[in-house]
């Protein structure tokens, strides 16, 4: 626990700005920009999201919207003939079920249609601040180079992870995790050598060691 948590500090002294990279005015808006950015990047998602809600500002608007209009908004993100299913499935759900509101409890929201805990922890965490762990790839990856588990289920990382820490950390900690997955620890070669970590990493071997040939791997912004 004492060592977790000194990783934590020091992530969060490494990216003092980390926060959700998803652009967002609103629950509503954050559940759909979660949702629209499941493979693919939160940049694509960004450049996408303003004329979607320009046109579909609420649920109310979506629930009823042409499929085929929402599709062609939304196409650049990829999968938009599911993630269209989705978001329109939610909005439906959102106006009949809650009143056109998002609900802030994880209950409510994991009942949506296609809403899952990682997206429904999003909106906690960063649209109703109530805390909430994100075990995205990176999260998920990162928890257990650090020995934190070996689990490799998500709500299994989440529960394992959520015992090391104060339930106030835990958004945070998600941001501080996701943003070094994306900037240092990569998936096929992490940047060990440049890590700020290296001293307490039980993983630090798996990528190049060498200070220049890791510092050639870090970037320098999230999900490009």
């Amino acid at each position: 626990m004492r060592r977790a948590r000194r990783i934590n500090r020091i992530l969060a002294q490494t990216y003092p700005d980390a926060r959700c990279e998803l652009d967002f005015a609103s629950p509503w808006q954050l559940l759909v920009v979660t949702v629209l950015s499941a493979q693919t990047t939160d940049r694509r998602v960004n450049q996408v999201s303003p004329a979607l809600f320009a046109r579909y500002p609420g649920p109310a608007e979506l629930a009823s919207a042409s499929r085929a209009d929402v599709e062609q908004v939304i196409a650049a993100t990829g999968f938009f003939r599911a993630k269209t299913d989705s978001i329109m499935n939610i909005a439906a759900a959102v106006l009949d079920r809650f009143g056109g509101e998002v609900p802030g409890r994880l209950d409510d929201l994991v009942s949506l249609p296609g809403v899952g805990r990682k997206t429904a922890n999003v909106v906690l965490g960063n649209a109703f601040d109530v805390p909430g762990i994100t075990v995205d790839t990176h999260f998920a990856r990162l928890a257990r180079r650090f020995g934190w588990t070996a689990a490799t289920n998500p709500v299994k990382v989440e529960h394992a992870v959520g015992a090391l820490f104060r339930r106030r950390d835990w958004t945070l900690l998600s941001h501080h995790l996701i943003w070094h997955g994306r900037r240092c620890c990569h998936a096929r070669k992490p940047a060990c050598g440049a890590c700020p970590l290296a001293r307490l990493c039980p993983s630090y071997g798996e990528g190049p060691t060498d200070p220049v040939a890791a510092a050639k791997l870090l970037r320098t912004g999230g999900r490009a």
